[in-house]
């Protein structure tokens, strides 16, 4: 269960795509995680509206942790946020808190787009360094909600593979991820048309492969994630959405 929100947020911040504005203040997500049988844990995304350094943002916070078993056996709390530009859908500052199984870390990241340069605080040691990053340049957070609101997927072909540029403690990266076309997924809420993606991720230690997760997300305006399915080192995991409010747009369900 290592690696709960990680996997969460990696696999939707590359997958949803929109025309128009997809979210607003007050969105919120909640997934269950299944590790085989068992549920594992519980993950949260929600969206608020404030103000940073006299900028409307949104504040994005991302939650994960394990729970009964899981947690006595392995205890996983990681705490995730950005703050994204209303306008401009580029963060300001990424924050990184996680406890898992003993190992921790306190990170805040502020990004100044006009230099491209990050100042990457390690609290937890008491260390601050500068990083070079490139140009549209994304926190795992921020790319989720990033993508939802600028790339068009109504002309998207099936085996296409899209890239970003991401920035993940003190490193930039390439992240990339496939369409494998579009499907009727049954849920909780109903059947629901969907576009499914193959994020790509490092093998190893965490994934068998690199090709180890998949991820369904709405085909309408929201772009939500709803499934989430990942082949670890050491068996597999799956989110699948159990809660939501503040959707900024008809959620639509598919009637026989």
């Amino acid at each position: 269960m290592k690696r709960l929100i990680i996997v969460l947020i990696l696999c939707s911040s590359a997958v949803t795509f929109a025309q128009t504005q997809a979210y607003e203040g007050g969105e919120y997500f909640k997934f269950r995680v299944h590790y085989g049988f068992v549920t594992a844990g519980y993950a949260t995304l929600e969206v608020n509206d404030e103000v940073l350094n006299g900028t409307e943002v949104y504040h994005i916070k991302g939650y994960g942790k394990t729970t009964g078993l899981s947690r006595a056996f392995f205890k996983v709390e990681d705490d995730y946020q950005s703050y994204v530009d209303k306008k401009k859908d580029i963060p300001y500052r990424f924050i990184r808190k996680i406890d898992e199984g003993g190992h921790t870390k306190d990170i805040q990241i502020d990004f100044n787009h006009a230099t491209h340069r990050a100042i990457v605080q390690n609290k937890k040691h008491n260390r601050t360094e500068e990083v070079d990053f490139p140009d549209q340049v994304q926190d795992m957070v921020s790319a989720f909600y990033y993508l939802r609101n600028r790339l068009d997927v109504s002309n998207i072909k099936e085996g296409q593979t899209i890239d970003m540029n991401m920035f993940f403690d003190k490193e930039n990266y390439k992240f990339r991820l496939k369409f494998l076309g579009r499907e009727t997924l049954e849920t909780d809420f109903g059947k629901i048309a969907t576009l499914k993606f193959r994020p790509y991720v490092q093998s190893g230690r965490v994934f068998k492969e690199k090709e180890s997760l998949t991820v369904w997300v709405t085909d309408d305006d929201n772009r939500m994630p709803l499934l989430i399915k990942a082949d670890l080192a050491i068996g597999s995991l799956k989110a699948s959405l159990a809660e939501f409010k503040g959707l900024k747009n008809p959620f639509k369900i598919q009637v026989d």
